[in-house]
């Protein structure tokens, strides 16, 4: 398994693999498109996980110059349980880390705690959404 930063042509295997997680509720924020935003945003960590030339895992997060966040890890149903996931963790803190980053958090869905905690996660707080951020400008 390689771990590699996101490439244009990944866009719809990841695709496959956020529909089969249930994870691919909004095209606009996890589609084609905003893979392509999020590949040229500077404050970005994309990170793919490959096995045999095709994608099996993928990594978001961001540094804002303060703070790392990890917005999602997402591995195809069939290689999960094979430290896919926890790779991809390991790979996005190391490159945080090298951008200055001290701490990480990540926006956790309620059913995979254990994951988290296994990598020295813990459950502080919670996150609110306005989504769309149209709701916020009223």
């Amino acid at each position: 398994m390689e771990i590699r930063e996101f490439q244009p042509d990944d866009s719809d295997a990841l695709v496959e693999i956020l529909r089969a997680n249930l994870q691919y509720a909004d095209p606009a924020t996890e589609g084609p498109d905003a893979m392509l935003r999020v590949h040229n945003c500077v404050a970005a960590v994309f990170l793919v996980a490959e096995e045999d030339e095709r994608p099996i895992g993928l990594l978001r997060g961001v540094y804002d110059g303060s703070k790392a966040l990890i917005h999602i890890v997402s591995v195809h149903p069939a290689y999960q349980g094979r430290g896919v996931g926890t790779s991809l963790v390991r790979e996005a803190a190391r490159r945080f880390k090298q951008r200055g980053a001290t701490n990480l958090a990540v926006t956790v869905p309620g059913d995979n705690l254990e994951f988290w905690r296994k990598l020295s996660f813990r459950l502080t707080t919670r996150i609110m959404f306005a989504h769309p951020i149209d709701s916020v400008l009223k």
